[in-house]
């Protein structure tokens, strides 16, 4: 089990999650494709195929592994790929592993390469090989492991290898929410946080969120905070817009940093194209959270545009900030 330390973030965000499927909304596709897998495992009494989980950060994939640990029933032991810094790490992991358990590893693609081709048999066969002692006296000890379930969760499946990923069995991509989905969970969320949430409130909240559940409920407990001190503790639609415009967040979601990105793109660079790092300085940022945490977002809702010369602010960029784009001066 990975000794992390809990966070009052941590915390908020645990208490609000789903633990069972029907409890989970949105990505339907991929929730009624694994449940089907989860019943025909056990109706064999087999263990769970390995599961790769992609997508942006915030979707679920965290929330759908201990999911699918107890829909199995069994248990789940959490790490990260940063973390493993060395086979014997693994090892220690996996030879306490009883059978059907899951292994959830976060950020798999951030795995050292030795640790990962540690991994394959593991995987494959459900053995481990243990080099002893050093030099000439140096040999490898093959100790049997119980047959385990290893879900992978990443943010950018590109990184994986080409033999790692052909070891999972089941892969699935997490798909950014819309408003309504959204919306749903916004007021999932109020009602075990005891807060009052209209319709309205909860689709201000869901359309300002980036397509994000973690972002929805950041910020429906910072709208709860407004509403506790300003209005009797309920939140409407008028109330969530004032506590997002606190926050800087307008009716697109956009917050200060992708309007910075946009434009910086537009002001320093005339509209682009300009490569990542030059804008990562630009904007105060690094150039692996623009990659991660900003540009998705901006690239899906057609703000800016990824090309091969580096990124272009798009029509709707300039049209966001009342500017005339250079194609129509």
């Amino acid at each position: 089990m990975n000794n992390e330390i809990i966070t009052p973030d941590k915390e908020f965000e645990q208490k609000l999650r789903p633990s069972r499927f029907q409890d989970f909304t949105g990505q339907d596709k991929i929730r009624e494709r694994l449940e089907l897998f989860v019943t025909a495992a056990r109706q064999r009494g087999d263990v769970l195929d390995h599961v790769l989980l992609s997508g942006p950060p915030g979707l679920g994939k965290t929330t759908l592994s201990y999911i699918l640990a107890d829909a199995m029933d069994v248990n789940i032991k959490c790490t990260s790929g940063p973390v493993i810094d060395k086979p014997a790490d693994l090892a220690g992991l996996l030879t306490s592993l009883e059978r059907g358990d899951v292994l959830f590893i976060d950020e798999i693609h951030r795995m050292q390469r030795s640790v990962e081709e540690y991994l394959y048999s593991a995987m494959e066969d459900f053995v481990i090989d243990i080099v002893i002692d050093q030099g000439p006296n140096a040999r490898s000890v093959r100790l049997n492991i119980q047959p385990f379930t290893l879900i992978g969760a990443t943010t950018r499946s590109g990184m994986l290898s080409a033999p790692m990923r052909s070891r999972f069995g089941l892969i699935n991509r997490l798909d950014y929410y819309d408003a309504p989905t959204l919306s749903k969970i916004v007021k999932r969320s109020a009602h075990i946080l005891n807060v009052e949430i209209d319709d309205a409130g909860a689709f201000e909240i869901a359309s300002r969120s980036r397509g994000t559940p973690r972002i929805a409920n950041n910020l429906l407990r910072r709208a709860r905070d407004y509403a506790q001190v300003m209005a009797d503790n309920r939140i409407t639609q008028k109330l969530a817009d004032k506590a997002l415009s606190l926050l800087d967040i307008d009716s697109d979601g956009l917050e200060e940093m992708d309007k910075r990105i946009l434009t910086g793109i537009i002001e320093k660079f005339s509209g682009g194209p300009v490569g990542i790092n030059s804008l990562a300085v630009s904007v105060g940022e690094e150039a692996d959270t623009i990659e991660e945490v900003y540009e998705p977002y901006l690239i899906q809702e057609g703000y800016l545009q990824r090309t091969s010369q580096g990124r272009i602010a798009t029509v709707r960029a300039y049209e966001k900030f009342g500017l005339i784009p250079p194609d129509k001066k």
